[in-house]
C-alpha cells in the first residue's frame, strides 16, 4: 500500500498547446493570420507530445560539450549536442519558426511566425536562440545585397543540417557584438580588421559572448579603419577549409542549459564587410531589434509554460477536503498568473502584427513599443515563474518537473540583447530621436480611452510623464513601466475578452493593486479568469 501513488497529477502531455491556449488563438485571429491555423494546430500537438517533452529535458539534463580538438589532435572548436537537441531545433527549422515570414511575407506572416516560434519556445527554450538569431539576421543582411544573395535561400531553408561542412544549402546564423571590456558598450569594441584587398577582411580579437557557437556563420563587430563595423564571418570558408574560430570555453550559466554560449577568438579571421564601414551598429541594430522582439515572444511562451502547468497541477490535486482549484485562494493565484501571461501574449502579438506592414505608423509604432515591451515582459517573467513553481509544492522544486528549469531560464531573456537600464535608456533616446514613435504609442493608448477610468487616468498620468522625460535618465524606468502597463491595457481592452481586461486593469492599474499575485479583487470573476489556463 506504501507504495500505490494517489493524488499526484498525471503528466501533462498529449495536449494541443496551441489549441489550449486560448489567449494566443484568439491574437494570432485578430492580427491577420487565422490562415495558418492548420499549421499552428500541427506545431501544438507536436510540441505538446510526450517524446518531445523528453527530448526537451533530455536537450537540458545533457548540455552542450566543447571538444577543442579530435583525438589525433587537429584543433575542431566542435560543440556537441544531445540528439534531443537536433531533435527539436529540427521540428522548429522545419515548421519555420526561424524564416517563415521572410520566406513566404503575406498579410500576417510575422503574426504567424510569432505563434510558431512560441510554441516551440515554450517546451524548450534553449534551442529559440539559434532560431532567433537566424530569422533576425535577414533585415541586416540585406544591406549588402550581394551577400544576401548568396546567404539568404541558405536561411529560408527548411532543412536542418548540423555538420559543418562545405556545400550546404542551409544555415544558421548566430551573432558576437559584446567584448569583456564593455558588455554592452558595443562602441568600447577592440575587435580590429585589416581589408585583405580581395573582398574580404581579417578579423583579429576576443569576444565575450558568442551564442550557438555551432552555427555556420555569425555577424561580428570589428573596429575597422572608417570606424565600427560589421561582418558575416562563417565557419566555413568558400573553399572547403575551416575559418579561424577558436571557441575558448562554453559559458556554465545559470539556465538556457542546453543552448551553447561561449568566448571565441579571431585570429586574422576572414570576413565579409556588411553594409558600410563604420556603420557597423546600424547594420546590426535591425537584428538586435528583430532578437529583442523574440526576447517578448519567449518570455511570453514562459508565462504560457508555467501558468498552465501550474493550472493543471491544482486541478488534478486535493488538499483540506477539496481539489485545490477550487479552494478560493488558489483560484484567485491561478487566476493573476493567467492574467500576466495573456497580457505578455496579447502584447508579444500585437508587436509581431506591427512587423508585417512597413508603413510609416507600423515602422514608428514598433521602434518604441518592441523596446518598452522587451523590457516589461521580460522583467515580469521571473517572479511569475517563481509563483508559478510554488503551486507545485515540493514538486515544483525539483528538476523532474518543467518549472524549476523554466525559473531558471525567465532571466535570460531580461539581460539578452540589451539589460534593464540599457533598454530604458534606449527608450528615452527613441523618444528624443523620433519622436514620431511617442506619437505612435500614444495612438494606441488613446484607441482604449473611455472605456475604464483607471485607464484613462493612467494615460493622462504616463503623458505627464513622458512629456517630462527628455534629458532625464533617472526616470527611465518609471516612464518605460508606464508606458508597458497602458499599452498592455490598450490592448486587452480592443482585443481581449471582457473579463480580462476588466481585471486587468483593477489588478494593475487600480488603486488596489498588489506587490504579489493572487491578491485579486474577489468581486471578479477568477474562476472564469482560471478557466482560461
Amino acid at each position: 500500500m506504501t507504495h500505490d501513488v494517489v493524488n499526484q497529477a498525471p503528466p501533462r502531455v498529449d495536449l494541443n498547446e496551441y489549441l489550449t491556449h486560448p489567449a494566443l488563438t484568439e491574437a494570432v485571429g485578430r492580427y491577420g493570420a487565422g490562415w495558418a491555423t492548420g499549421h499552428l494546430t500541427g506545431v501544438g500537438a507536436l510540441v505538446g507530445r510526450g517524446d518531445f517533452q523528453r527530448d526537451a529535458e533530455l536537450a537540458n539534463t545533457h548540455p552542450p560539450v566543447f571538444s577543442s580538438h579530435d583525438r589525433w589532435g587537429h584543433r575542431v572548436d566542435a560543440v556537441e549536442f544531445h540528439p534531443g537537441y537536433h531533435r527539436i531545433i529540427g521540428a522548429a527549422i522545419e515548421n519555420g519558426a526561424h524564416t517563415s515570414c521572410w520566406a513566404e511575407p503575406r498579410p500576417g506572416a510575422h503574426v504567424a511566425r510569432a505563434a510558431t516560434f512560441m510554441l516551440f519556445a515554450q517546451i524548450e527554450p534553449g534551442h529559440a536562440c539559434p532560431v532567433s538569431m537566424t530569422h533576425a539576421v535577414v533585415p541586416s543582411l540585406r544591406f549588402t545585397p550581394e551577400l544576401a544573395g548568396e546567404w539568404l535561400p541558405r536561411v529560408f531553408s527548411r532543412d536542418y543540417d548540423p555538420q559543418l561542412r562545405a556545400g550546404k544549402t542551409s544555415a544558421i546564423f548566430g551573432m558576437a557584438m559584446t567584448e569583456k571590456q564593455g558588455g554592452s558598450d558595443v562602441r568600447a569594441n577592440s575587435t580590429r580588421a585589416v581589408d585583405a584587398g580581395d573582398g574580404t577582411w581579417r578579423l583579429t580579437g576576443h569576444k565575450w559572448f558568442c551564442s550557438a557557437p555551432q552555427s555556420d556563420a555569425f555577424l561580428v563587430l570589428a573596429q575597422a579603419p572608417g570606424g565600427l563595423s560589421c561582418f558575416l564571418v562563417p565557419r566555413m570558408l568558400p573553399g572547403g577549409d575551416r575559418n579561424v574560430f577558436r571557441i575558448q570555453r562554453l559559458k556554465d550559466k545559470l539556465g538556457n542549459r542546453s543552448n551553447a554560449s561561449s568566448e571565441i577568438e579571431l585570429d586574422g579571421t576572414v570576413g565579409w564587410l556588411l553594409g558600410e564601414e563604420g556603420r557597423g551598429v546600424r547594420t546590426i541594430i535591425e537584428m538586435v531589434a528583430q532578437t529583442r522582439l523574440d526576447c517578448v515572444l519567449g518570455s511570453a511562451a514562459g508565462m504560457r509554460q508555467s501558468v498552465a502547468e501550474a493550472a493543471w497541477h491544482v486541478r488534478n490535486r486535493s488538499a483540506f477536503g477539496a481539489v485545490l482549484i477550487d479552494q478560493p485562494a488558489m483560484t484567485a493565484v491561478i487566476a493573476d498568473l493567467q492574467l500576466e501571461a495573456e497580457a505578455a501574449t496579447w502584447t508579444a502579438m500585437r508587436l509581431a502584427s506591427a512587423y508585417d506592414s512597413d508603413d510609416d505608423e507600423s515602422v514608428a509604432f514598433r521602434r518604441l513599443a518592441t523596446a518598452v515591451g522587451k523590457y516589461w515582459v521580460c522583467k515580469r517573467g521571473p517572479n511569475h515563474a517563481y509563483e508559478a513553481l510554488e503551486c507545485l509544492g515540493g514538486n515544483g522544486y525539483t528538476e523532474a518537473f518543467p518549472l524549476a528549469r523554466r525559473y531558471r531560464e525567465q532571466p535570460v531573456m531580461a539581460v539578452w540583447e540589451g539589460s534593464g537600464n540599457v533598454i530604458a535608456l534606449d527608450v528615452l533616446r527613441a523618444m528624443a530621436r523620433e519622436p514620431e514613435s511617442v506619437g505612435a504609442v500614444d495612438r494606441e493608448l488613446a484607441s482604449a480611452l473611455g472605456v475604464h477610468p483607471e485607464f484613462d487616468r493612467h494615460v493622462a498620468a504616463t503623458r505627464k510623464l513622458v512629456a517630462k522625460a527628455a534629458g532625464d535618465p533617472a526616470s527611465a524606468r518609471r516612464v518605460v513601466e508606464a508606458l508597458a502597463l497602458g499599452l498592455q491595457g490598450a490592448v486587452l481592452i480592443r482585443e481581449a475578452p471582457a473579463e480580462i481586461a476588466d481585471a486587468f486593469v483593477a489588478a494593475r492599474l487600480g488603486p488596489d493593486r498588489s506587490l504579489e499575485y493572487g491578491a485579486l479583487d474577489p468581486g471578479l470573476p477568477v474562476a472564469k479568469i482560471a478557466a482560461r489556463a
